[in-house]
């Protein structure tokens, strides 16, 4: 996978913006790896552990530096797709045993699951009308819109995620196949979605998957590491 170093990537990028230099983001620059360090309480020993094993990885605590909004893979690319292809594109992103890791701006994690339920996306709406949908699929009618977003992790003040390896030619005793970054921080700055735009791509994840016919094709499914997230359209 690759994307483009970005100076300025503590904003935001522009739909539509042009693509300079690529180049690999697998791998977390030093700056990258100083503004994950600053996250724990002794960042010095953070920095000397990945000094020392870049494949090593570490769990670090939420709330201050960053809140990780954890989504299952499939539905988590999916958001991440719409962040970079129609949205203002994301902050670092990782895959971790099977989930989706989004970096996402300080209160993220108290105040998204709040407006998932009052604009009738988050759990206890699903809930409340679960009864009622299974009424309307029973009769052959539309299920409810909650249905179609999953559980999202929301971490925050208090919680704490194992993040990746910095780089993913580390060691063979270090390296997992299904922990890997795919937007990789590269900044001491890098700008984080709040709630407002990840509760948006959650929608439109979610009505892009109610709206899509189902396709049924003899040639194997595109490899998912090929997408590209180009880190200069970043505002």
């Amino acid at each position: 996978m690759s994307s483009t170093r970005n100076p300025a990537s503590s904003t935001p990028h522009s739909p539509g913006a042009p693509f300079p230099e690529r180049l690999d983001v697998s791998g977390v620059t030093s700056e990258g790896a100083a503004w994950l360090a600053s996250a724990g309480p002794y960042p010095r020993s953070t920095l000397a552990l990945w000094s020392e094993r870049p494949g090593a990885p570490v769990v670090l605590p939420c709330g201050s530096t960053f809140d990780v909004v954890s989504a299952p893979a499939l539905f988590g690319r999916r958001m991440l797709d719409r962040l970079w292809d129609d949205g203002p594109g994301s902050g670092p992103v990782a895959a971790y045993r099977g989930r989706m890791l989004l970096f996402a701006a300080p209160g993220t994690a108290q105040r998204l699951p709040s407006l998932m339920e009052w604009e009738e996306w988050g759990s206890g709406a699903s809930a409340g009308r679960a009864a009622g949908e299974r009424e309307a699929a029973g009769r052959g009618g539309h299920v409810g819109r909650c249905r179609e977003v999953p559980p999202l992790l929301c971490h925050g003040m208090g919680d704490a995620v194992t993040v990746p390896a910095l780089n993913a030619g580390g060691g063979p005793d270090d390296v997992r196949p299904d922990s890997r970054w795919l937007v990789a921080p590269d900044t001491r700055q890098p700008w984080l979605p709040g709630p407002e735009i990840l509760l948006w791509a959650a929608v439109r994840a979610a009505r892009a998957v109610a709206s899509t016919a189902v396709r049924i094709s003899i040639f194997p499914p595109a490899d998912q590491d090929a997408k590209v997230y180009d880190v200069s359209r970043r505002r």
